[in-house]
């Protein structure tokens, strides 16, 4: 466990961890909700098919730092939620590819349970109607699907990235800005790893993806510092570091707003951009997320 991340982990209540509570692949041997996975107490690894879903790979620990990296404990980062609830599902691989069914897998399990707000930091592949199946069943049960907008420098309106190009209400996509807010660009160096946690990504990658009617809101990406596997830490850049942030707010804004439904959500982080005269014409709100906004004051419709 990261020291920064232990007590944000989320624990499944129907499953019971029987012998070691701190060992995520203890158990009884017995699939205890009946949910066809057996000892899935602290989520799962799609990938091999066990109950340990431990990041070998860097993208997902540095990903859920992001959202959740405890506050105020004296070491390390801080998450844009400190009380957050992590789901540890994992589908990339340790060299941070994977497959699209243990995608779909991974997406129907999280719905399954009533996550309210799915990470996806990852992309690649063309248009799959299981996959938008997938995300249309994640939208039923409530949640809302955060997607990277993609690290192509492309625009996402004429080439589609997948899943964040997926028309359904539920999907909101994600840019990355550098610290000057403007869009990242990532292959002109600068420090920092390119991180592609995606199907078939080749890296490194150019900058951050956009897109005027398929891109909705921006939010910092480049030379992101987070979480590591091995209690570690580490600066990465690319869209996949962008979308945690969104997700992290989505969860507070939330736990601010109980009674929004995922779709008002959305409406709402979109209604709290910073808009920018760079970003503007590059998604639709053409500005940057803004927590404060998000949780706060009361917000005109979003556009």
């Amino acid at each position: 466990k990261h020291p920064d991340l232990a007590a944000n982990m989320w624990t499944n209540p129907g499953e019971d961890p029987w012998a070691d509570p701190n060992d995520p692949t203890s158990g009884n041997g017995i699939d205890d909700d009946n949910n066809g996975f057996i000892d899935d107490w602290r989520g799962w690894d799609f990938v091999n098919r066990d109950n340990d879903p431990f990041d070998d790979n860097v993208h997902g620990t540095h990903v859920a730092g992001t959202i959740g990296a405890a506050g105020n404990n004296g070491i390390g980062v801080t998450g844009v939620n400190w009380t957050v609830e992590i789901m540890p599902l994992k589908f990339l691989s340790s060299s941070g590819s994977g497959s699209l069914s243990d995608a779909i897998e991974a997406i129907t399990y999280a719905a399954r349970f009533g996550a309210h707000v799915m990470n996806n930091s990852w992309g690649g592949g063309g248009r799959s109607q299981a996959l938008e199946d997938a995300i249309k069943f994640a939208n039923q049960q409530g949640s809302l699907f955060v997607a990277a907008a993609g690290n192509n420098g492309t625009d996402n309106d004429a080439t589609p990235n997948y899943p964040s190009n997926y028309e359904v209400e539920n999907v909101l996509a994600v840019a990355a800005i550098d610290h000057d807010g403007n869009l990242a660009v990532f292959g002109s160096g600068g420090g920092g790893g390119i991180c592609g946690g995606c199907l078939g990504e080749v890296l490194p990658v150019p900058g951050s993806n956009y897109g005027a009617t398929t891109v909705d809101l921006a939010a910092p990406g480049k030379n992101i510092l987070s979480t590591t596997p091995n209690n570690g830490y580490q600066s990465l850049s690319g869209t996949s570091m962008a979308t945690p942030h969104v997700a992290g707010i989505a969860a507070l804004t939330l736990a601010q707003f109980p009674a929004l439904t995922n779709v008002q959500l959305k409406n709402r982080l979109m209604a709290s951009v910073d808009v920018k005269s760079g970003l503007q014409g590059k998604m639709v709100t053409g500005g940057i997320l803004n927590a404060f906004k998000a949780v706060s004051a009361p917000l005109a419709a979003a556009p």
